[in-house]
């Protein structure tokens, strides 16, 4: 009965608070920053393909439109014109994502590690005992998100 006694004080005294990691990587400053970068870093890509997106749907229209009326050997070309740019479309989409994965977990790893500094000194400072992070239910009470987020802000 005394060692329950003694646990449940334990358990009293714990100081315990939460970490929403999406809302950092949605409010954080080093977070946005990524993002407008990674953007910046994109836009032409994602510009040429949506360029290319365009060419293979006005291609597709005209061989749909004219494909009875043309050469047996135009319309064999036209086809194969097609079919080359939607290849090359198909790759450079693929390598477009793979990139675009590969940069957003380079930046989101180094917007974590920010994230995970701060919550380190917040933990220290304010003598938290346990910080969790993507729980599935928490008392809004124990989040110190907006801490973090504010130490993020002020360049912590």
């Amino acid at each position: 009965m005394s060692v329950l006694g003694a646990t449940g004080a334990v358990a009293a005294e714990l100081k315990v608070g939460y970490v929403d990691t999406q809302r950092i990587f949605r409010d954080a400053p080093a977070a946005q920053k990524a993002a407008k970068k990674l953007e910046s870093e994109f836009s032409r890509r994602d510009q040429e393909l949506q360029r290319m997106a365009k060419q293979l749907q006005g291609l597709q229209e005209s061989l749909e439109k004219n494909s009875v009326t043309m050469v047996e050997s135009e319309r064999r070309a036209k086809e194969k014109e097609f079919g080359d740019l939607s290849r090359e479309f198909q790759r450079r989409q693929r390598e477009f994502r793979e990139d675009l994965n590969l940069r957003q977990n380079e930046e989101n790893a180094a917007v974590i590690e920010k994230a995970n500094r701060a919550i380190k000194q917040i933990a220290e400072s304010e003598k938290f005992d346990l910080i969790l992070q993507d729980v599935v239910w928490v008392s809004p009470r124990l989040d110190v998100t907006e801490r973090v987020i504010k130490a993020l802000s002020d360049g912590k």
